[in-house]
């Protein structure tokens, strides 16, 4: 009987492929192959091998293999198909996931080696106004064993000139010598970093785990107490100088200084992963990991999925960041992933947070994690000052009250910095017509188009749709056409006249789209000088501003009233690590907080800052109400050109949903319903046990799989939402 393997694609199929293995090849679970695919040739990643054939069909054969070992490592492999599983995608995608996009497309698993140039002993001569050319022989010559093409232009040469030796047969390419690439050295600076009392306290706790048995940490540290401190004074004294560990972060924009910090302590260990990488660097750092190297991974949420094979600590930096639920696709939570992954590994785990997700509040309260506080600032500093700031019959300048102006003004006097939050992009979020009330709306969406003065745009941050702005209503050509409500340029502007001597940094999405936009605005800030920084959430993330002494936050009510059940945690989260911006040097901090809703329990409680407090009052608001965590939920999202086929899609869903224990919401329209012209509904599956919710998920993507659906439409599946808009 031939041999048979079972491959999965890159594809969103919910099924494998047998191929017939050739006598001679041998293959093992989860290595590439090159298979043929109709008529194209594709690349594969075996998940089987032994499978017994199908009666009376002809397989055709393995057309090769990419490595001869396997580029996803058991573990990892076990992982991806579990999360395959629990999130209902298909397992090909999941699995291509842990791959860089080189390795997607087939490409070898094998860093580009550089060219080498060594001189020719020839008579040929130059011209004699060949000045460079000449000084590039000559300095040829004083490399006897060559030199790579990247050290030929640090010297000032160019590839041109290079050429043009080539074709006089002055210079040849060489084949590098042996030791060009020398390994990554392994030793670590001989650096320790210092800990205060309360962070001692809480690393002896942390420590406590044993080397080789899964055990989960929920580290709650107030902002400003020196988690950080805390990761690497974890890594030092944990890791051996074989092994591997990941940090994960929510931004790519918190990479660069996370870095920094690492590289002081653990030197050429630190590697990076995220979105912003090249092809080539993704590649080199995926073949460390891989090969075992004693790589301490630095990275987002899709660094969990990379193929460790010596993995010894798991960090989960600001673990109740949304940014680690992925929003479309392969629909995963890089920080459940990572738990479940420390439990694979056998090793340790710390999710921290100065405002941790209820999830794993609930988890705590249940024993599955251990709570470690650490509820001191570092370097005896205090918590900042939190204040309610109403401005109900206030006038506004920008959105900014006379009370929180006169704040700033005071903060910059005494050459210190202020941040302003406010959590719009934009100059405002809509233009309208004073004379006949109209409003500019997204011709793609069931929103409207913010209007962007510094380019003259009008922008929907939705489907990415834009057309130039005007100064007159395109309905009734009044010149009464006026922006209305706030964004970050609006602030901008404002800050800006009221405070011409000082800089006014913004930092949104716009803002630091520009690669090594970030570093240069936290280089501005970092140097102490008076400033005022405008910006959105970006802003709320683990920064580090020593001379920020004042923040002001212009609009809290946002979440207050909101039909998400996540949106009181999520504004409490995002209230309190923008107020922790304040007062992280020796100066005190304050913090500012504008409403229209001062009377708000929630509010006040916040002014408190005791969020382990607020947490407990909104778990128990969460089990009254039968949300997660207490019930496990799932959505199904269907869209289509029209809303009636996309709420026909749903119907037939619910038809199938029905089980004990199961609670059925829907189907509705979405919160933006039309969405760059695609009409979007969803049904909601809320369960009291998981592993039933996930069996009766299965049966319905199966078949789904099957069904034909109306003209144009498409469904997608979402497990343990962030969002339930």
């Amino acid at each position: 009987m031939p041999l048979t393997a079972r491959i999965a694609l890159n594809r969103p199929l919910r099924r494998l492929f047998d191929y017939r293995i050739p006598e001679g090849m041998d293959l093992t679970q989860g290595q590439r192959v090159t298979i043929p695919f109709g008529r194209q040739q594709a690349t594969g990643l075996v998940v089987k091998t032994g499978v017994k054939p199908p009666e009376g069909i002809t397989l055709k054969p393995v057309a090769g293999t990419l490595e001869p070992w396997p580029a996803l490592p058991e573990e990892t492999f076990r992982l991806l198909s579990w999360a395959s599983d629990y999130y209902q995608h298909p397992l090909g995608e999941c699995l291509f996931t842990a791959l860089p996009p080189s390795l997607r497309r087939g490409r070898k698993a094998e860093e580009k080696t550089e060219q080498w140039w060594c001189a020719c002993n020839t008579s040929a001569s130059l011209p004699t106004n060949a000045h460079r050319q000449r000084a590039l022989v000559d300095w040829l010559a004083t490399q006897p064993e060559g030199a790579p093409e990247s050290r030929i232009v640090q010297a000032g040469f160019t590839r041109a000139q290079l050429k043009a030796l080539l074709e006089r047969q002055l210079a040849r390419m060489v084949a590098p010598p042996a030791n060009s690439h020398p390994a990554t050295p392994i030793e670590s600076p001989d650096r320790q970093p210092v800990l205060s009392d309360a962070q001692s306290a809480a690393a002896s706790v942390l420590e406590s785990s044993a080397r080789d048995s899964f055990s989960a940490f929920l580290l709650y540290g107030i902002t400003g107490s020196g988690k950080t401190e805390l990761y690497l004074h974890y890594l030092k004294n944990k890791l051996e100088d074989t092994d591997q560990a990941l940090v994960l972060v929510p931004e790519i924009n918190l990479t660069p200084q996370t870095v920094a910090r690492f590289e002081h302590y653990f030197g050429a260990r630190i590697r990076v992963w995220h979105s912003a990488l090249n092809d080539g660097e993704r590649l080199s750092t995926w073949l460390k990991i891989r090969n075992g190297e004693p790589v301490i991974l630095i990275g987002t949420r899709s660094a969990v999925l990379l193929p460790f094979t010596n993995l010894r600590a798991i960090i989960v930096d600001e673990e109740h960041d949304s940014s680690y639920k992925q929003g479309e696709g392969f629909r995963y939570s890089g920080r459940d992933m990572a738990v479940y992954r420390a439990h694979l590994n056998r090793c340790p785990i710390i999710l921290g947070s100065a405002t941790p997700s209820l999830e794993s509040v609930h988890n705590a309260r249940q024993d599955k994690y251990r709570l470690v506080r650490l509820e001191t600032r570092a370097n005896n500093a205090t918590s900042p000052d939190i204040s309610l700031l109403d401005i109900r019959s206030r006038p506004l300048e920008g959105g900014l009250s006379r009370p929180a102006l006169n704040a700033i003004e005071q903060t910059l006097e005494r050459g210190e910095q202020a941040l302003v939050f406010v959590n719009r992009r934009g100059f405002a979020p809509v233009m309208m017509c004073f004379d006949c009330g109209h409003i500019i709306e997204c011709p793609r969406c069931d929103t409207r188009l913010t209007y962007h003065r510094r380019d003259r745009a009008m922008r929907c941050h939705h489907c990415d749709y834009q057309t130039a702005a005007t100064d007159h209503c395109p309905k009734c050509q009044s010149e009464a056409f006026k922006p209305v409500g706030q964004g970050t340029e609006r602030t901008e502007d404002i800050l800006a006249s009221a405070f011409p001597e000082t800089p006014v940094v913004r930092v949104d999405r716009d803002s630091t789209q520009r690669k090594g936009s970030i570093q240069s605005i936290l280089k501005t800030v970092n140097s102490g000088k008076p400033c005022v920084l405008v910006g959105t959430q970006m802003l709320a993330k683990g920064h580090d501003f020593p001379n920020v002494t004042l923040v002001v936050v212009v609009n809290a009510d946002g979440g207050l009233f909101s039909v998400d059940f996540r949106a009181p945690e999520q504004l409490i989260q995002t209230l309190l690590q923008v107020s922790g911006r304040a007062g992280r040097g020796s100066k005190p901090g304050k913090v500012l907080v504008q409403t229209c809703h001062s009377d708000h329990p929630l509010l006040k409680t916040l002014c408190q800052g005791r969020y382990l407090d607020m947490a407990d009052q909104l778990l128990d608001e969460r089990e009254e109400g039968r949300f997660p965590p207490f019930r496990a939920m799932a959505i199904f999202r269907a869209e289509a050109d029209t809303m009636a086929n996309s709420l026909q899609v749903l119907d037939n869903i619910k038809s199938l949903a029905s089980a004990p224990g199961i609670d059925v919401w829907g189907p509705l329209p979405a919160i933006i319903a039309r969405r760059a012209d695609r009409h979007r509904a969803q049904l909601i599956l809320n369960a009291n046990n998981r592993s039933v919710l996930n069996r009766l998920l299965t049966q319905i993507c199966q078949h789904l799989d099957q069904q034909k659906l109306p003209a144009g439409a498409r469904w997608m599946i979402d497990v343990d939402p962030q969002e339930t808009g």
